[in-house]
């Protein structure tokens, strides 16, 4: 096969951060290039020199045999690169065919009959087995046909070279095996496909080859036919990871019970719960499979205090809880690791000690004998979490805004595992992780099920359900189906349910 993309000896510099030491790869015509690497390896910043949102301070980069420079995405769109980042950029009130053409038109022809668009799209569409109705309104698509839609938008553009960002993160099972059928068919045609991912089974079934980047220095290159799991996951961390085993436990009393929950969101009909019962035992983890947008945000605020239920009842060993605010449920042990770490989490412009103390400041043994603040104390516990939880910082002084996305999410687990939650609630408590910080936050949330204690874990990722969970249910459209035990399951029925097929509740 021919080359299509050369980079070579590229460099990157954030002031004394080296984001990209000297890498170089080529990546060949119809073929799929995997690119793996812990958070912080370099992935983002060496995808961002491909389509033009950074320039390299050494380095060049060749396409089609002739070196490039980007200064921004558009001249990387001309030039026949694509991008499909993780998070969509769709407008949500148009129909597929304006977010395909918009910014190719003016906003006046962006309304005008688009025949030759609408055709040209369906011509891809068949072309590489994409199905989309041109003329439906974005806001009605599922996940998966958004997703078609933002490829398709990219090979409007004559797209040569495509480079996929997290691709599966929101799929069910089905969907994703549809979507490497896609990619494969695709390669077939002559397109060339960087893929970014971290999810390993993955990327050894869709690949033909992969590039390790850690410590923004390239580490492996190698055919996927050669390749190993366990050797790549060295690879990625630099060390033998030691991947979390679920141990039986017999379940103890009942930690949390929920019966006829309900509530519908004022400003979105879509966004429901309806209905909802469940219950969790101590030494117990029932997992929540769905795909995104079928009321895990909503089921998650509900049980942790920040929504009041329209109707329905929430019981917490045993006993009813009336106050549905986050401070009563903090008092009744819950713990909360949220959907999302950055918004939610923490408070970024804060230090790293004071986002750790947050949830314990009002605790006599940080106080000193006036009632304010003991800094001292607060502080060596700090330094006491950041070591137990290995999580990595420059000072415990520096803000949280500034810690990798693994480290924000091991101080939030670890800042509530401290309190020994009686339940925890875990929403995609490994999203965007590399390898190595996604095991240590599975084996972090074993340890809560190994103490006797409950864990409700939402995720769209069936792997870490299926590694974690002693039960797993369904949501769909604010539904939960009956707990289905984990022994066994079979990954493409649960895929079905998450897609509204089989549903039991």
């Amino acid at each position: 096969m021919s080359t299509i993309l050369s980079v070579k000896s590229i460099t990157k510099k954030f002031g004394n951060l080296i984001a990209n030491d000297g890498i170089s790869f080529d990546v060949k015509k119809g073929e799929v290039l995997a690119l793996l690497g812990e958070n912080g390896a370099g992935k983002t910043t060496l995808m961002n020199i491909l389509f033009g949102h950074y320039t390299p301070n050494n380095g060049e980069i060749i396409f089609e045999n002739s070196r490039v420079e980007f200064g921004n995405p558009s001249n990387a769109i001309k030039l026949g690169i694509g991008m499909v980042h993780q998070h969509f950029t769709l407008a949500e009130n148009l129909t597929c065919i304006e977010n395909v053409i918009i910014g190719e038109k003016s906003l006046y022809e962006l309304f005008l009959p688009k025949k030759n668009a609408i055709q040209k799209i369906l011509n891809l569409s068949q072309k590489f087995g994409l199905p989309i109705e041109p003329n439906k309104i974005v806001g009605d698509l599922s996940v998966s046909e958004k997703q078609r839609l933002e490829i398709l938008k990219t090979l409007y553009k004559d797209c040569k070279l495509l480079i996929l960002d997290e691709p599966t993160a929101s799929l069910t099972p089905q969907e994703t095996e549809n979507l490497f059928i896609t990619i494969k068919n695709m390669v077939k045609k002559g397109l060339s496909v960087i893929l970014i991912s971290h999810k390993l089974n993955e990327i050894l079934s869709v690949s033909d080859r992969i590039v390790v980047l850690r410590n923004g220095k390239l580490v492996g290159n190698v055919k996927t036919k050669n390749a190993k799991k366990n050797d790549l996951a060295r690879m990625i961390v630099g060390t033998n990871i030691q991947y979390p085993i679920r141990e039986k436990i017999n379940p103890g009393k009942e930690f949390l019970k929920v019966k006829s929950l309900s509530y519908s969101n004022p400003l979105n009909k879509h966004e429901i719960i309806n209905n909802v019962d469940l219950t969790i035992k101590g030494g117990e983890i029932l997992g929540i499979a769905g795909v995104a947008g079928n009321g895990q945000r909503l089921l998650t605020k509900l049980l942790t205090g920040h929504l009041n239920p329209k109707s329905g009842k929430v019981y917490v060993n045993e006993k009813e809880i009336r106050s549905f605010t986050p401070k009563n449920f903090m008092n009744q042990n819950i713990a909360y690791i949220p959907e999302d770490r950055n918004k939610e989490g923490l408070v970024g412009d804060m230090t790293v000690w004071e986002n750790i103390m947050m949830t314990e400041i009002d605790q006599k043994k940080f106080s000193n004998s006036f009632g304010f603040i003991n800094e001292q104390k607060c502080i060596q516990e700090s330094k006491t979490i950041c070591n137990k939880y290995d999580i990595r910082t420059q000072s415990i002084y520096q803000q949280a805004r500034l810690l990798s996305g693994g480290n924000v999410q091991k101080l939030i687990i670890g800042k509530w595992l401290e309190r020994n939650p009686n339940i925890l609630v875990a929403c995609q408590p490994s999203r965007g992780l590399d390898e190595g910080a996604i095991a240590f936050v599975q084996k972090l949330i074993l340890s809560v099920k190994s103490r006797g204690n409950a864990v409700l874990l939402i995720s769209e990722d069936l792997d870490e359900l299926i590694t974690l969970s002693d039960n797993i249910s369904v949501i769909f459209k604010g539904k939960i189906s009956k707990p289905l035990k984990n022994q066994n399951l079979n990954r493409l029925d649960i895929g079905l349910m998450m897609a509204g097929e089989g549903f039991n509740v």
